[in-house]
């Protein structure tokens, strides 16, 4: 029996009773989670095998290690857990660490910082997994220590392994997508390009650093585009969004298409922003995709539900906390990974052949 004990995983444990390894550790963690019958079925089937629930304080004392990983997030932690694209990335890695059998502790950035507070917590975990790092915050992080395992996502930290995606090269290519339709005048609604919390136009002398922030990536795929189709965006023709947030890109909206030249065309670096753009253009009594068109960036379901629905990269945020999560553990070599985005063309911004399709038969239509 004693030997039993000590072989024994969690996972071993959710194959022979064919389930989960979350309902195996919610048996014993969360009874609150199952019903009463399969809890007690659970725990006397563990009982005969001689498996007593998942030891964190043994399994440190054995290993050196807490089973523990802390998730660093950007934004604050209620913002995080509702945005569609940190809450997909989230789910990917707890896929991956309940498997293994690891606790995620999730921190908000802002609230990071070397004190007593912190130092605790850098004690707790294994490591950090640090998601969408701003260039502006907490330089002397303690999750920065050299002897802690780091990983970043969205984002490049020197010294530290990185998981991102095609950030360039996907912006490059919506921007390329859209600007054959050869629109007189662009726009773009930028995400956290500048330090502020304010929705205003940029100063190029005010963006972060190429280097680490996949925002002036992004804008600089655009540019390349822009470059290649001869054409150009002065600075007040960008927008800085200091937040994912509708609010926020209904304002820059709605300030760019009440300039004197309005835009025919709107590169919006999220798909929340290019929905709150059409919204916006729609409100004011603009067709879409005839009067302007907009394109987004990340893939999230909304996009693809509503009407007109939206022209976007796709990147597979699932996948890329999965990635994330294997890397931290060692499941998989740590060496950086760029992760492949896909054009996804909808209604917001058609192929050409598209377009000229629905413009010819509206105009046949008024014409009958």
């Amino acid at each position: 029996m004693t030997k039993n004990i000590k072989k024994l995983t969690l996972k071993d444990v959710a194959e022979r009773l064919a389930v989960s390894t979350a309902t195996i550790s919610n048996a014993f963690n969360r009874p609150d989670q199952l019903s009463a019958t399969l809890r007690e079925n659970i725990l006397s089937e563990c009982e005969k095998m001689g498996y007593f629930g998942p030891n964190a304080a043994a399994r440190s004392l054995r290993t050196g290690r807490t089973g523990i990983v802390g998730i660093v997030l950007s934004d604050d932690l209620s913002y995080s857990l509702t945005d569609p694209v940190a809450n997909q990335f989230l789910k990917g890695m707890a896929e991956v660490f309940e498997a293994n059998e690891y606790n995620m502790l999730l921190l908000s950035s802002d609230q990071v910082e070397q004190d007593a507070q912190s130092r605790m917590q850098s004690s707790m975990v294994d490591g950090f997994i640090v998601y969408g790092h701003k260039p502006q915050q907490c330089i002397n992080a303690p999750w920065l220590m050299p002897n802690k395992n780091i990983i970043t996502v969205d984002s490049f930290i020197p010294g530290t392994t990185s998981v991102n995606i095609e950030n360039h090269s996907g912006a490059y290519r919506i921007a390329c997508h859209a600007l054959q339709h050869k629109p007189s005048a662009v726009a773009i609604l930028g995400l956290s390009l500048l330090a502020t919390d304010r929705v205003c136009r940029i100063r190029e002398d005010e963006l972060f650093d190429r280097a680490a922030s996949i925002s002036i990536q992004r804008l600089y795929g655009y540019f390349q585009a822009l470059e290649e189709h001869q054409l150009s965006v002065a600075s007040e023709h960008i927008w800085n969004i200091p937040e994912n947030n509708h609010k926020l890109a209904y304002q820059a909206a709605r300030e760019a298409l009440t300039m004197a030249e309005r835009p025919q065309l709107l590169l919006c670096m999220s798909d929340c922003i290019a929905i709150a753009a059409i919204q916006a253009a729609l409100h004011m009594g603009l067709r879409v995709p005839e009067d302007l068109q907009v394109v987004g960036f990340d893939g999230i379901a909304e996009g693809g539900n509503i009407h007109p629905s939206i022209t976007t990269i796709h990147q597979h945020t699932v996948e890329k906390g999965r990635v994330a999560a294997e890397v931290f553990l060692g499941l998989r070599e740590a060496k950086d990974v760029v992760l492949e985005t896909e054009l996804v063309v909808r209604e917001s911004c058609p192929s050409i052949d598209a377009s000229m399709l629905v413009e010819s038969k509206r105009t046949h239509s008024v014409l009958a």
